[in-house]
């Protein structure tokens, strides 16, 4: 039963803690009770600062806090305020605009070099784009090159063919040419075989043809 009531006091308590801060532009101490007759346990808390009020005295007029580091104390709640201050705000927004303007710098810093990466990049695209065109004009002379040597090979190789064709056909002349100079030769040589033996004949077959001649009688 007494650990059942000391966790619910500390629920209770829990909810009744409020966070407050401290106004602007005072240092406020901290006491040991809620008084100024206790002694003091921080001699100033900065404005600004954020502080969790546990409880407050019966007439409100001092609060038990607690630090965010854990300090504990009694302080007037008259310096106590449930916003931020305007000061605290306007340093805060200060120290956020220093740092956007940083932030900003390193950007801009970031965007010049982007820039000029972006730069280098567009002269070196133009120049590959440049060589690109020039290897496709490359590239075209080197297809019609192409094409002209491929149509000169198959004109070579048909030429070559008709050589050997003509060659072949030379050969066949020259070997029918042979042929009629050995027939021509042949009968060259059977004419005048057949002259000289027509001679023969004649030297010895005409002269039996016609009758020879009696000769005159002494007697008559």
């Amino acid at each position: 039963m007494p650990l059942l009531l000391l966790v619910l006091l500390h629920v209770a308590s829990a909810q009744a803690q409020e966070v407050r801060y401290i106004s602007d532009k005072q240092y406020i101490p901290l006491r040991s009770g809620a008084g100024n007759e206790y002694r003091i346990t921080h001699r100033g808390l900065p404005s600004g600062t954020r502080l969790i009020v546990n409880s407050e005295s019966d007439n409100g007029e001092w609060s038990q806090v607690t630090t965010d580091s854990g300090l504990s104390g009694w302080m007037r709640s008259q310096y106590l305020m449930q916003s931020v201050p305007a000061q605290v705000r306007l340093d805060a927004a200060l120290a956020k605009a220093g740092q956007a303007g940083e932030q900003s710098s390193a950007l801009q810093e970031e965007l010049a070099v982007v820039q000029t990466e972006r730069d280098a990049l567009l002269e070196q695209l133009g120049t590959t784009e440049t060589e690109l065109a020039s290897v496709a004009d490359e590239l075209a002379q080197l297809k019609q090159v192409s094409g002209n040597a491929v149509k000169l090979d198959e004109d070579n190789r048909r030429l070559v063919v008709q050589q050997e064709e003509l060659r072949s056909q030379v050969e066949m002349l020259k070997a029918e040419n042979l042929r009629l100079v050995d027939k021509i030769d042949s009968e060259e040589f059977l004419n005048g075989a057949l002259a000289v033996l027509l001679g023969v004949i004649i030297t010895l077959v005409v002269p039996r043809l016609w009758p020879k001649r009696r000769k005159s009688s002494s007697w008559a």
